[in-house]
C-alpha cells in the first residue's frame, strides 16, 4: 500500500509539472517571455510544493503525538505543558512550510 501511494504522489507531481510547461508554451510567446512564464509557473509550483508537503508532514506528526499526548494525560494530568510542546512542535513544521510558500510567492 505505501508503494501504491508513493507511486501516486510522484505521478502527481511529475504530472502538476508537466501541465504547468504546457500551460508556459500554449500561447505560442517568445523564448525570453516564456523563459519568465516558466520561471513564475515553476516558483508557484514549488510554493504549492512547500505548503503541501510541510502539511503532510504535520498531519503526521500530529496524528502521531496527539494520542501519545492524550495517553499521558490520563496517566498524569501534570504533563499536560510537556503534551502542549509536543503537538504544538508537530504544528510548527506546517507553520513553516507555510511562511516558505509566502516568501516564495511574493517574490514571484
Amino acid at each position: 500500500m505505501k508503494k501504491l501511494t508513493r507511486t501516486l504522489f510522484v505521478f502527481a507531481i511529475a504530472l502538476a509539472a508537466f501541465a504547468a510547461l504546457g500551460c508556459v508554451f500554449a500561447d505560442g510567446s517568445t523564448a525570453a517571455a516564456a523563459a519568465v512564464d516558466m520561471n513564475k509557473g515553476v516558483s508557484l509550483l514549488a510554493a504549492a510544493l512547500a505548503m503541501g508537503i510541510s502539511a503532510i508532514g504535520s498531519g503526521i506528526a500530529v496524528g502521531a503525538g496527539a494520542p501519545a499526548a492524550i495517553g499521558a494525560l490520563t496517566e498524569d494530568p501534570k504533563s499536560f505543558g510537556k503534551a502542549l510542546i509536543f503537538v504544538a512542535l508537530g504544528e510548527g513544521i506546517a507553520l513553516y512550510g507555510m511562511l516558505i510558500a509566502i516568501l516564495i510567492w511574493t517574490k514571484v
